[in-house]
């Protein structure tokens, strides 16, 4: 079918005429987090296209604009130059570095870009950052909930208890100490930190430090890329128990236990997710179902479940956001103003439990923090903890001392 707009489309055996949106996506296809692209990127494009396939939003098709930022700042610089001369109402972004050098353009050129689980945790402030929408739980907020599940895996208490944190030596990285350091000292136990540089296929040495000399109750991986699969085979190596392990959104995918040595070898490993793992459910079923319809073979990107199903469900909240501007004009075409404000009247919206249960307003812009655990059980990955939230309060305390120094 044209994406022109002003062609004819036919919905519920009723033709109207085809109009159209522009969203602009960022990915990362051929740089060091492509194992995350690849797969994330094509799970955004196939809803959209299950969207247009049943008449599009609110009559309106979506056009997406995709650029390849290969991890690196300039060429997401622009990307956003040429999504802004597109029309693009809204951005996915792609790369905490990358979403951190644009939170300045979007606030003046009035364009919101997404950044689920990462980039500055601080944007979840809306007040403070009213086009930047991390729409999934921050590096901080990720912080709360690891140790709130140590906590729970220890019994309920950490008092006396010894935590590492093994992490990527970048911003990204060292972005949750604040949290981590009041946490230890709120809840008692002694942190240490063991800082992986790049990129990140080296971690020997604080391994080894990690199990013979400090010997924790508990490990917390904050990693990326390919470094997720060297830590689960050194501390497996080392005989540390992957059920006292947890890992942070970009440590906890299927590609991360299969470049480890697959699921046996991983069995224990837990990670933090922000959407549904695992095929499940009826949007990965109707998307399955619209390639059979049009004869073609389901795409292999769709067994890499929790990124597929990240790019899906970074899609699902980019229609839903334009699909409340558009309501909220009694149908007439919105401007990227009007999606922002969409963007911020998301409520109740879960499409069957692949988002999690999220409010996102004007004043959070993160939409409450919430996670869940999946762990590797029996050759698979199993969710072992349902939505919730970690130190909610913390995370706020600190979101309005960042504030105030503003």
């Amino acid at each position: 079918m044209s994406a022109i707009a002003g062609s004819l489309m036919f919905g519920g055996g009723q033709a109207f005429a085809q109009k159209e949106l522009v969203f602009g996506l960022q990915c990362d296809r051929t740089g060091v987090t492509a194992t995350v692209g690849v797969n994330l990127c094509p799970g955004y494009h196939d809803y959209i296209a299950l969207v247009n396939s049943k008449g599009g939003v609110e009559g309106y098709k979506i056009k997406v604009l995709e650029v390849d930022n290969e991890y690196k700042v300039p060429p997401a610089m622009e990307a956003h130059e040429r999504f802004k001369k597109e029309g693009a109402v809204l951005e996915g972004l792609f790369g905490t570095a990358s979403t951190m050098a644009l939170t300045k353009k979007l606030e003046e050129d009035k364009i919101l870009g997404t950044s689920p689980g990462f980039g500055s945790a601080s944007a979840a402030d809306g007040k403070r950052f009213p086009y930047s929408f991390p729409i999934a739980a921050s590096y901080w907020s990720q912080a709360g909930a690891a140790v709130a599940f140590a906590k729970e895996k220890l019994g309920g208490s950490l008092k006396g208890k010894k935590i590492a944190y093994l992490f990527f030596d970048n911003p990204a990285g060292k972005e949750p100490m604040p949290i981590f350091e009041e946490l230890a000292k709120s809840e008692g136990f002694e942190l240490r930190t063991f800082a992986v540089p790049a990129p990140g296929l080296e971690m020997g040495a604080q391994v080894l430090d990690i199990t013979s000399r400090f010997k924790p109750d508990f490990v917390i991986t904050h990693l990326f890329g390919r470094s997720p699969s060297v830590s689960i085979k050194e501390l497996k190596g080392k005989g540390y128990p992957l059920s006292k392990v947890v890992a942070f959104v970009w440590g906890s995918a299927e590609a991360d236990i299969i470049a480890a040595g697959g699921m046996g070898v991983a069995e224990g490993y837990n990670g933090i997710q922000f959407a549904g793992v695992g095929k499940d459910f009826q949007v990965i079923k109707d998307i399955e179902a619209m390639y059979k319809a049009q004869g073609k073979p389901v795409p292999k990107e769709m067994d890499s479940t929790v990124y597929y199903n990240r790019g899906v469900f970074v899609a699902a909240l980019h229609v839903e956001a334009a699909r409340n501007a558009i309501k909220a004009k009694s149908g007439a075409v919105p401007n990227s103003e009007e999606v922002k404000k969409g963007m911020e009247a998301i409520k109740g919206f879960t499409l069957g439990g692949l988002v999690p249960p999220m409010e996102i307003t004007p004043a959070d812009h993160e939409g409450g923090g919430w996670v869940q655990i999946w762990t590797v059980k029996g050759g698979k990955l199993v969710r072992t903890k349902d939505w919730f939230q970690g130190y909610r309060e913390i995370i706020q305390k600190h979101l309005a001392a960042e504030a105030s120094k503003s």
